[in-house]
């Protein structure tokens, strides 16, 4: 008898699998029309329903879990009379101290009690009914924390900014890295803060750093699992100096002040009353300060208790206490430098009472 199709399968088609026995020719005859010699054929029961496998959406992709997570996978199936599952792991068969599978009439359980990462790989299930096979594989990857990056170092410190590198981790916790995390913190606080998040080169620039303050940097490299639980420090320190400011002053001449004395402003001529004081006033511009002397009609009159004279920022006064009719006249101011001389003079007349 010729092989059935798949489609006869499907149709209930009764296929012979095998031939009688010898013994077998002892029993009754069915058929006036097989002989005492004529082999008996034994029929198979009909396919009510083609094996499937019906995989949920989320083990379509890889199927990501971390270490010491329980792996619970159902996987729906079809098939009547009811099909024979099995599981491979990369091809091999399951390690049953490892792994779980219970088989029930419409769907098949893998269970792992604590994943470790040598539970990653690709898992095939397969369901076998009546010659037919349908087939399903899943990926399954047991991740964890990334170790620590490589040789931390401070490369530069210039101005506020210092210059890190560094190398990958050895161990990438079985999957890519999301990127690195870098943490400053200066020695009078000792508080690490965050300056670099998923940061996906192996050197770095960090800027805005205090003046006067010292740095210690770390470094964390990140997956999904999160950051690594160590992070190397660098052994040096950033020291942020205060650079020194130097200034540049233009060459320029000397300037000389010194002059002669010359009267900015003269003596007045004034009239004044017998027995009331009278001031005279006058102002001279010098270099080096010249001597003030005090003339009436040509006379020195420096000592004479009856005038009191003063000389402050270039301002030169003459109090006449009490003057008499004999103390009208010609009042003179002369100043005297060593280079050179100036004089100025006024009238003054004091009259009686009225």
């Amino acid at each position: 008898m010729e092989a059935a199709t798949v489609q006869e399968v499907a149709l209930g088609s009764m296929l012979k699998v095998k031939e009688a026995s010898p013994t077998d020719a002892e029993e009754p005859q069915t058929s006036p029309r097989q002989g005492a010699s004529s082999p008996i054929p034994q029929l198979l029961a009909p396919l009510e329903e083609l094996p499937k496998i019906w995989l949920p959406r989320a083990l379509r992709q890889t199927y990501i879990r971390k270490v010491g997570d329980t792996v619970n996978l159902l996987v729906p199936f079809q098939g009547k009379p009811k099909p024979q599952a099995s599981w491979t792991h990369n091809g091999c068969a399951l390690d049953a101290n490892r792994v779980s599978v219970r088989n029930g009439e419409r769907d098949s359980i893998l269970f792992i009690r604590e994943a470790q990462r040598a539970d990653s790989g690709c898992y095939k299930l397969s369901v076998q009914l009546g010659g037919l096979e349908a087939t399903a594989t899943i990926d399954i990857l047991v991740i964890e924390r990334p170790g620590p990056p490589q040789s931390v170092k401070l490369v530069d410190v210039w101005g506020s900014s210092a210059t890190l590198e560094w190398t990958p981790p050895q161990d990438t916790g079985n999957t890519a890295l999301l990127g690195y995390t870098v943490q400053k913190a200066d020695t009078k606080s000792g508080l690490w803060f965050t300056v670099r998040e998923r940061y996906h080169r192996t050197n770095c620039i960090i800027s805005n750093l205090i003046v006067g303050n010292s740095y210690a940097f770390r470094v964390f490299a990140e997956n999904q699992c999160g950051l690594s639980e160590t992070a190397p420090i660098t052994a040096d320190l950033a020291h942020i100096q205060k650079a020194a400011t130097v200034y540049k002053t233009k060459g320029f001449a000397q300037r000389d002040f010194s002059e002669a004395p010359k009267f900015t402003q003269p003596l007045a001529n004034c009239t004044t009353v017998t027995g009331y004081d009278t001031q005279l006033f006058c102002c001279v511009r010098a270099c080096p300060k010249p001597k003030i002397t005090w003339l009436k009609n040509k006379m020195d009159i420096q000592g004479n208790p009856k005038y009191r004279a003063l000389t402050q920022l270039g301002i030169c006064s003459l109090e006449i206490r009490k003057p008499g009719p004999f103390d009208g006249g010609i009042y003179t101011c002369k100043a005297v430098n060593p280079l050179g001389e100036a004089s100025v003079d006024c009238r003054v007349d004091v009259i009686a009472p009225l």
